[in-house]
């Protein structure tokens, strides 16, 4: 699929140079396919420097191919994206978060606090599909948040 593609990093937060070489598009082409998908909302900061998230990074590889490699034309990706389920933010976009909240705790923070048990979600992956639980750790959850805070403010 995306053979020639590099591999994505572990990060949560990517710059639009960044995402334009992971997925080898022009940043010109990045800022055009937010106009027209919708599902493509990067947080911006301040100077409205922009902020993909690892899903984010996903779809546009996904948009990339479908353009691409596949000749689709933008509706008709937009079109196909729809009929797979990635037409919306809503349970795929909770799926994605639960997935990356799911990393072990820090041993500094461990050593410190005594761990609270893992909260169990249940996320809904769309139409027709079966209903799945993740386990969600609170302080993998805390630093998250703290992280979203820190780059907001």
């Amino acid at each position: 699929m995306n053979s020639e593609l590099p591999p994505l990093p572990a990060k949560r937060y990517f710059t639009t140079g960044e995402v334009a070489q992971l997925c080898g598009v022009k940043p010109h082409v990045l800022r055009y396919w937010e106009q027209e998908f919708t599902q493509l909302r990067p947080m911006k900061r301040r100077g409205n420097r922009r902020y993909y998230q690892h899903h984010e990074v996903l779809m546009i590889r996904r948009i990339r191919e479908l353009l691409y490699e596949q000749g689709f034309t933008i509706s008709g990706a937009r079109n196909r994206l729809q009929e797979l389920g990635l037409g919306g933010r809503g349970a795929q976009e909770l799926a994605v978060h639960a997935a990356l909240l799911a990393d072990p705790p820090d041993e500094a923070v461990s050593a410190v606090q005594p761990q609270p048990a893992p909260v169990t979600v249940c996320l809904e992956a769309g139409p027709g599909a079966s209903a799945q639980a993740a386990q969600v750790d609170p302080a993998a959850l805390r630093r998250e948040l703290e992280e979203i805070r820190a780059i907001l403010f």
